[in-house]
């Protein structure tokens, strides 16, 4: 039962980042703003809203324009779904009542940060807004993890050198660069992912896992012509995905690695 709810939440909040993105770079009002085609700007009935079954019961063409929609639309909807899925699934942590506050604020962050990484690749920028947004939530996520830590002090340490880490990294690599490397937007995503990694070790596995992907996208892409050399390729999926993976996954990298290099 739980399975099924956390797909259609996550199915509708996939929804809502595609609706909300597009409406971001639009200036449009997300919060009371209706849902339009993004052609010709008709609104959308009831119908042509229901995630993935709308896009595939109209044939990915708008009900009244017939411009193509999106691939972009379903998939959003079916990788939030998944991620809330997989989020209760492999929950590094037993669930308690104050794991299952701790897990919805994760899953809001989650949202979050999958919402920069749809804006980030289509207009190769990081909303300072959302990322604020998801910066509050997560400090209420880490209060809520300190309080409920048997070591409260060395939480809050931990807490603070990954936030440090994750930041610190990319405004070295700012202020070398004088901007021209990367932008304040992944200084402040970097400070964000580091305080979501809430420890040292995950922090530093979030830029390994993103510089990996990183170089291995850019490299397929430059191997089979898809890109140029000079052409900017957005690094914010590539860190969000880490975290995405290290949240749910990060402890049993870290301990595999442990053992392979301090073996029993």
């Amino acid at each position: 039962m739980a399975i099924i709810a956390l797909v259609l939440f996550g199915l509708a909040a996939g929804s809502f980042v595609n609706a909300f993105v597009w409406r971001m770079h639009e200036n449009k009002n997300w919060v009371s703003g209706r849902s339009e085609c993004v052609w010709c700007h008709h609104h959308l009935g009831l119908w042509d809203l229901i995630p993935v079954l709308s896009w595939l019961w109209l044939k990915a063409r708008c009900r009244y324009c017939q411009k193509r929609i999106s691939l972009q639309y379903p998939l959003v909807e079916i990788m939030v779904a998944l991620v809330f899925v997989l989020s209760y699934m492999f929950w590094p942590r037993p669930i308690s009542e104050i794991q299952i506050v701790i897990l919805a604020l994760w899953l809001i962050c989650a949202t979050g940060l999958i919402a920069l990484a749809i804006y980030d690749l289509r207009w190769m920028l990081l909303p300072s807004k959302i990322i604020y947004a998801v910066f509050g939530v997560a400090l209420v996520m880490t209060l809520l993890s300190i309080i409920q830590s048997s070591d409260r002090p060395r939480a809050i340490v931990y807490f603070l050198i990954a936030t440090l880490i994750g930041g610190g990294f990319f405004y070295v690599i700012y202020i070398l660069s004088k901007g021209r490397w990367i932008g304040g937007g992944d200084v402040r995503l970097g400070y964000l992912l580091g305080l979501l990694a809430a420890t040292p070790s995950k922090s530093f596995l979030v830029l390994f896992i993103a510089a990996l992907m990183g170089c291995i996208v850019g490299a397929y892409m430059a191997v089979f012509h898809k890109m140029k050399r000079s052409t900017p390729l957005p690094f914010g999926p590539f860190l969000i995905a880490a975290m995405l993976i290290v949240e749910l996954a990060g402890g049993g990298i870290i301990g595999l690695y442990s053992r392979l290099l301090i073996p029993a």
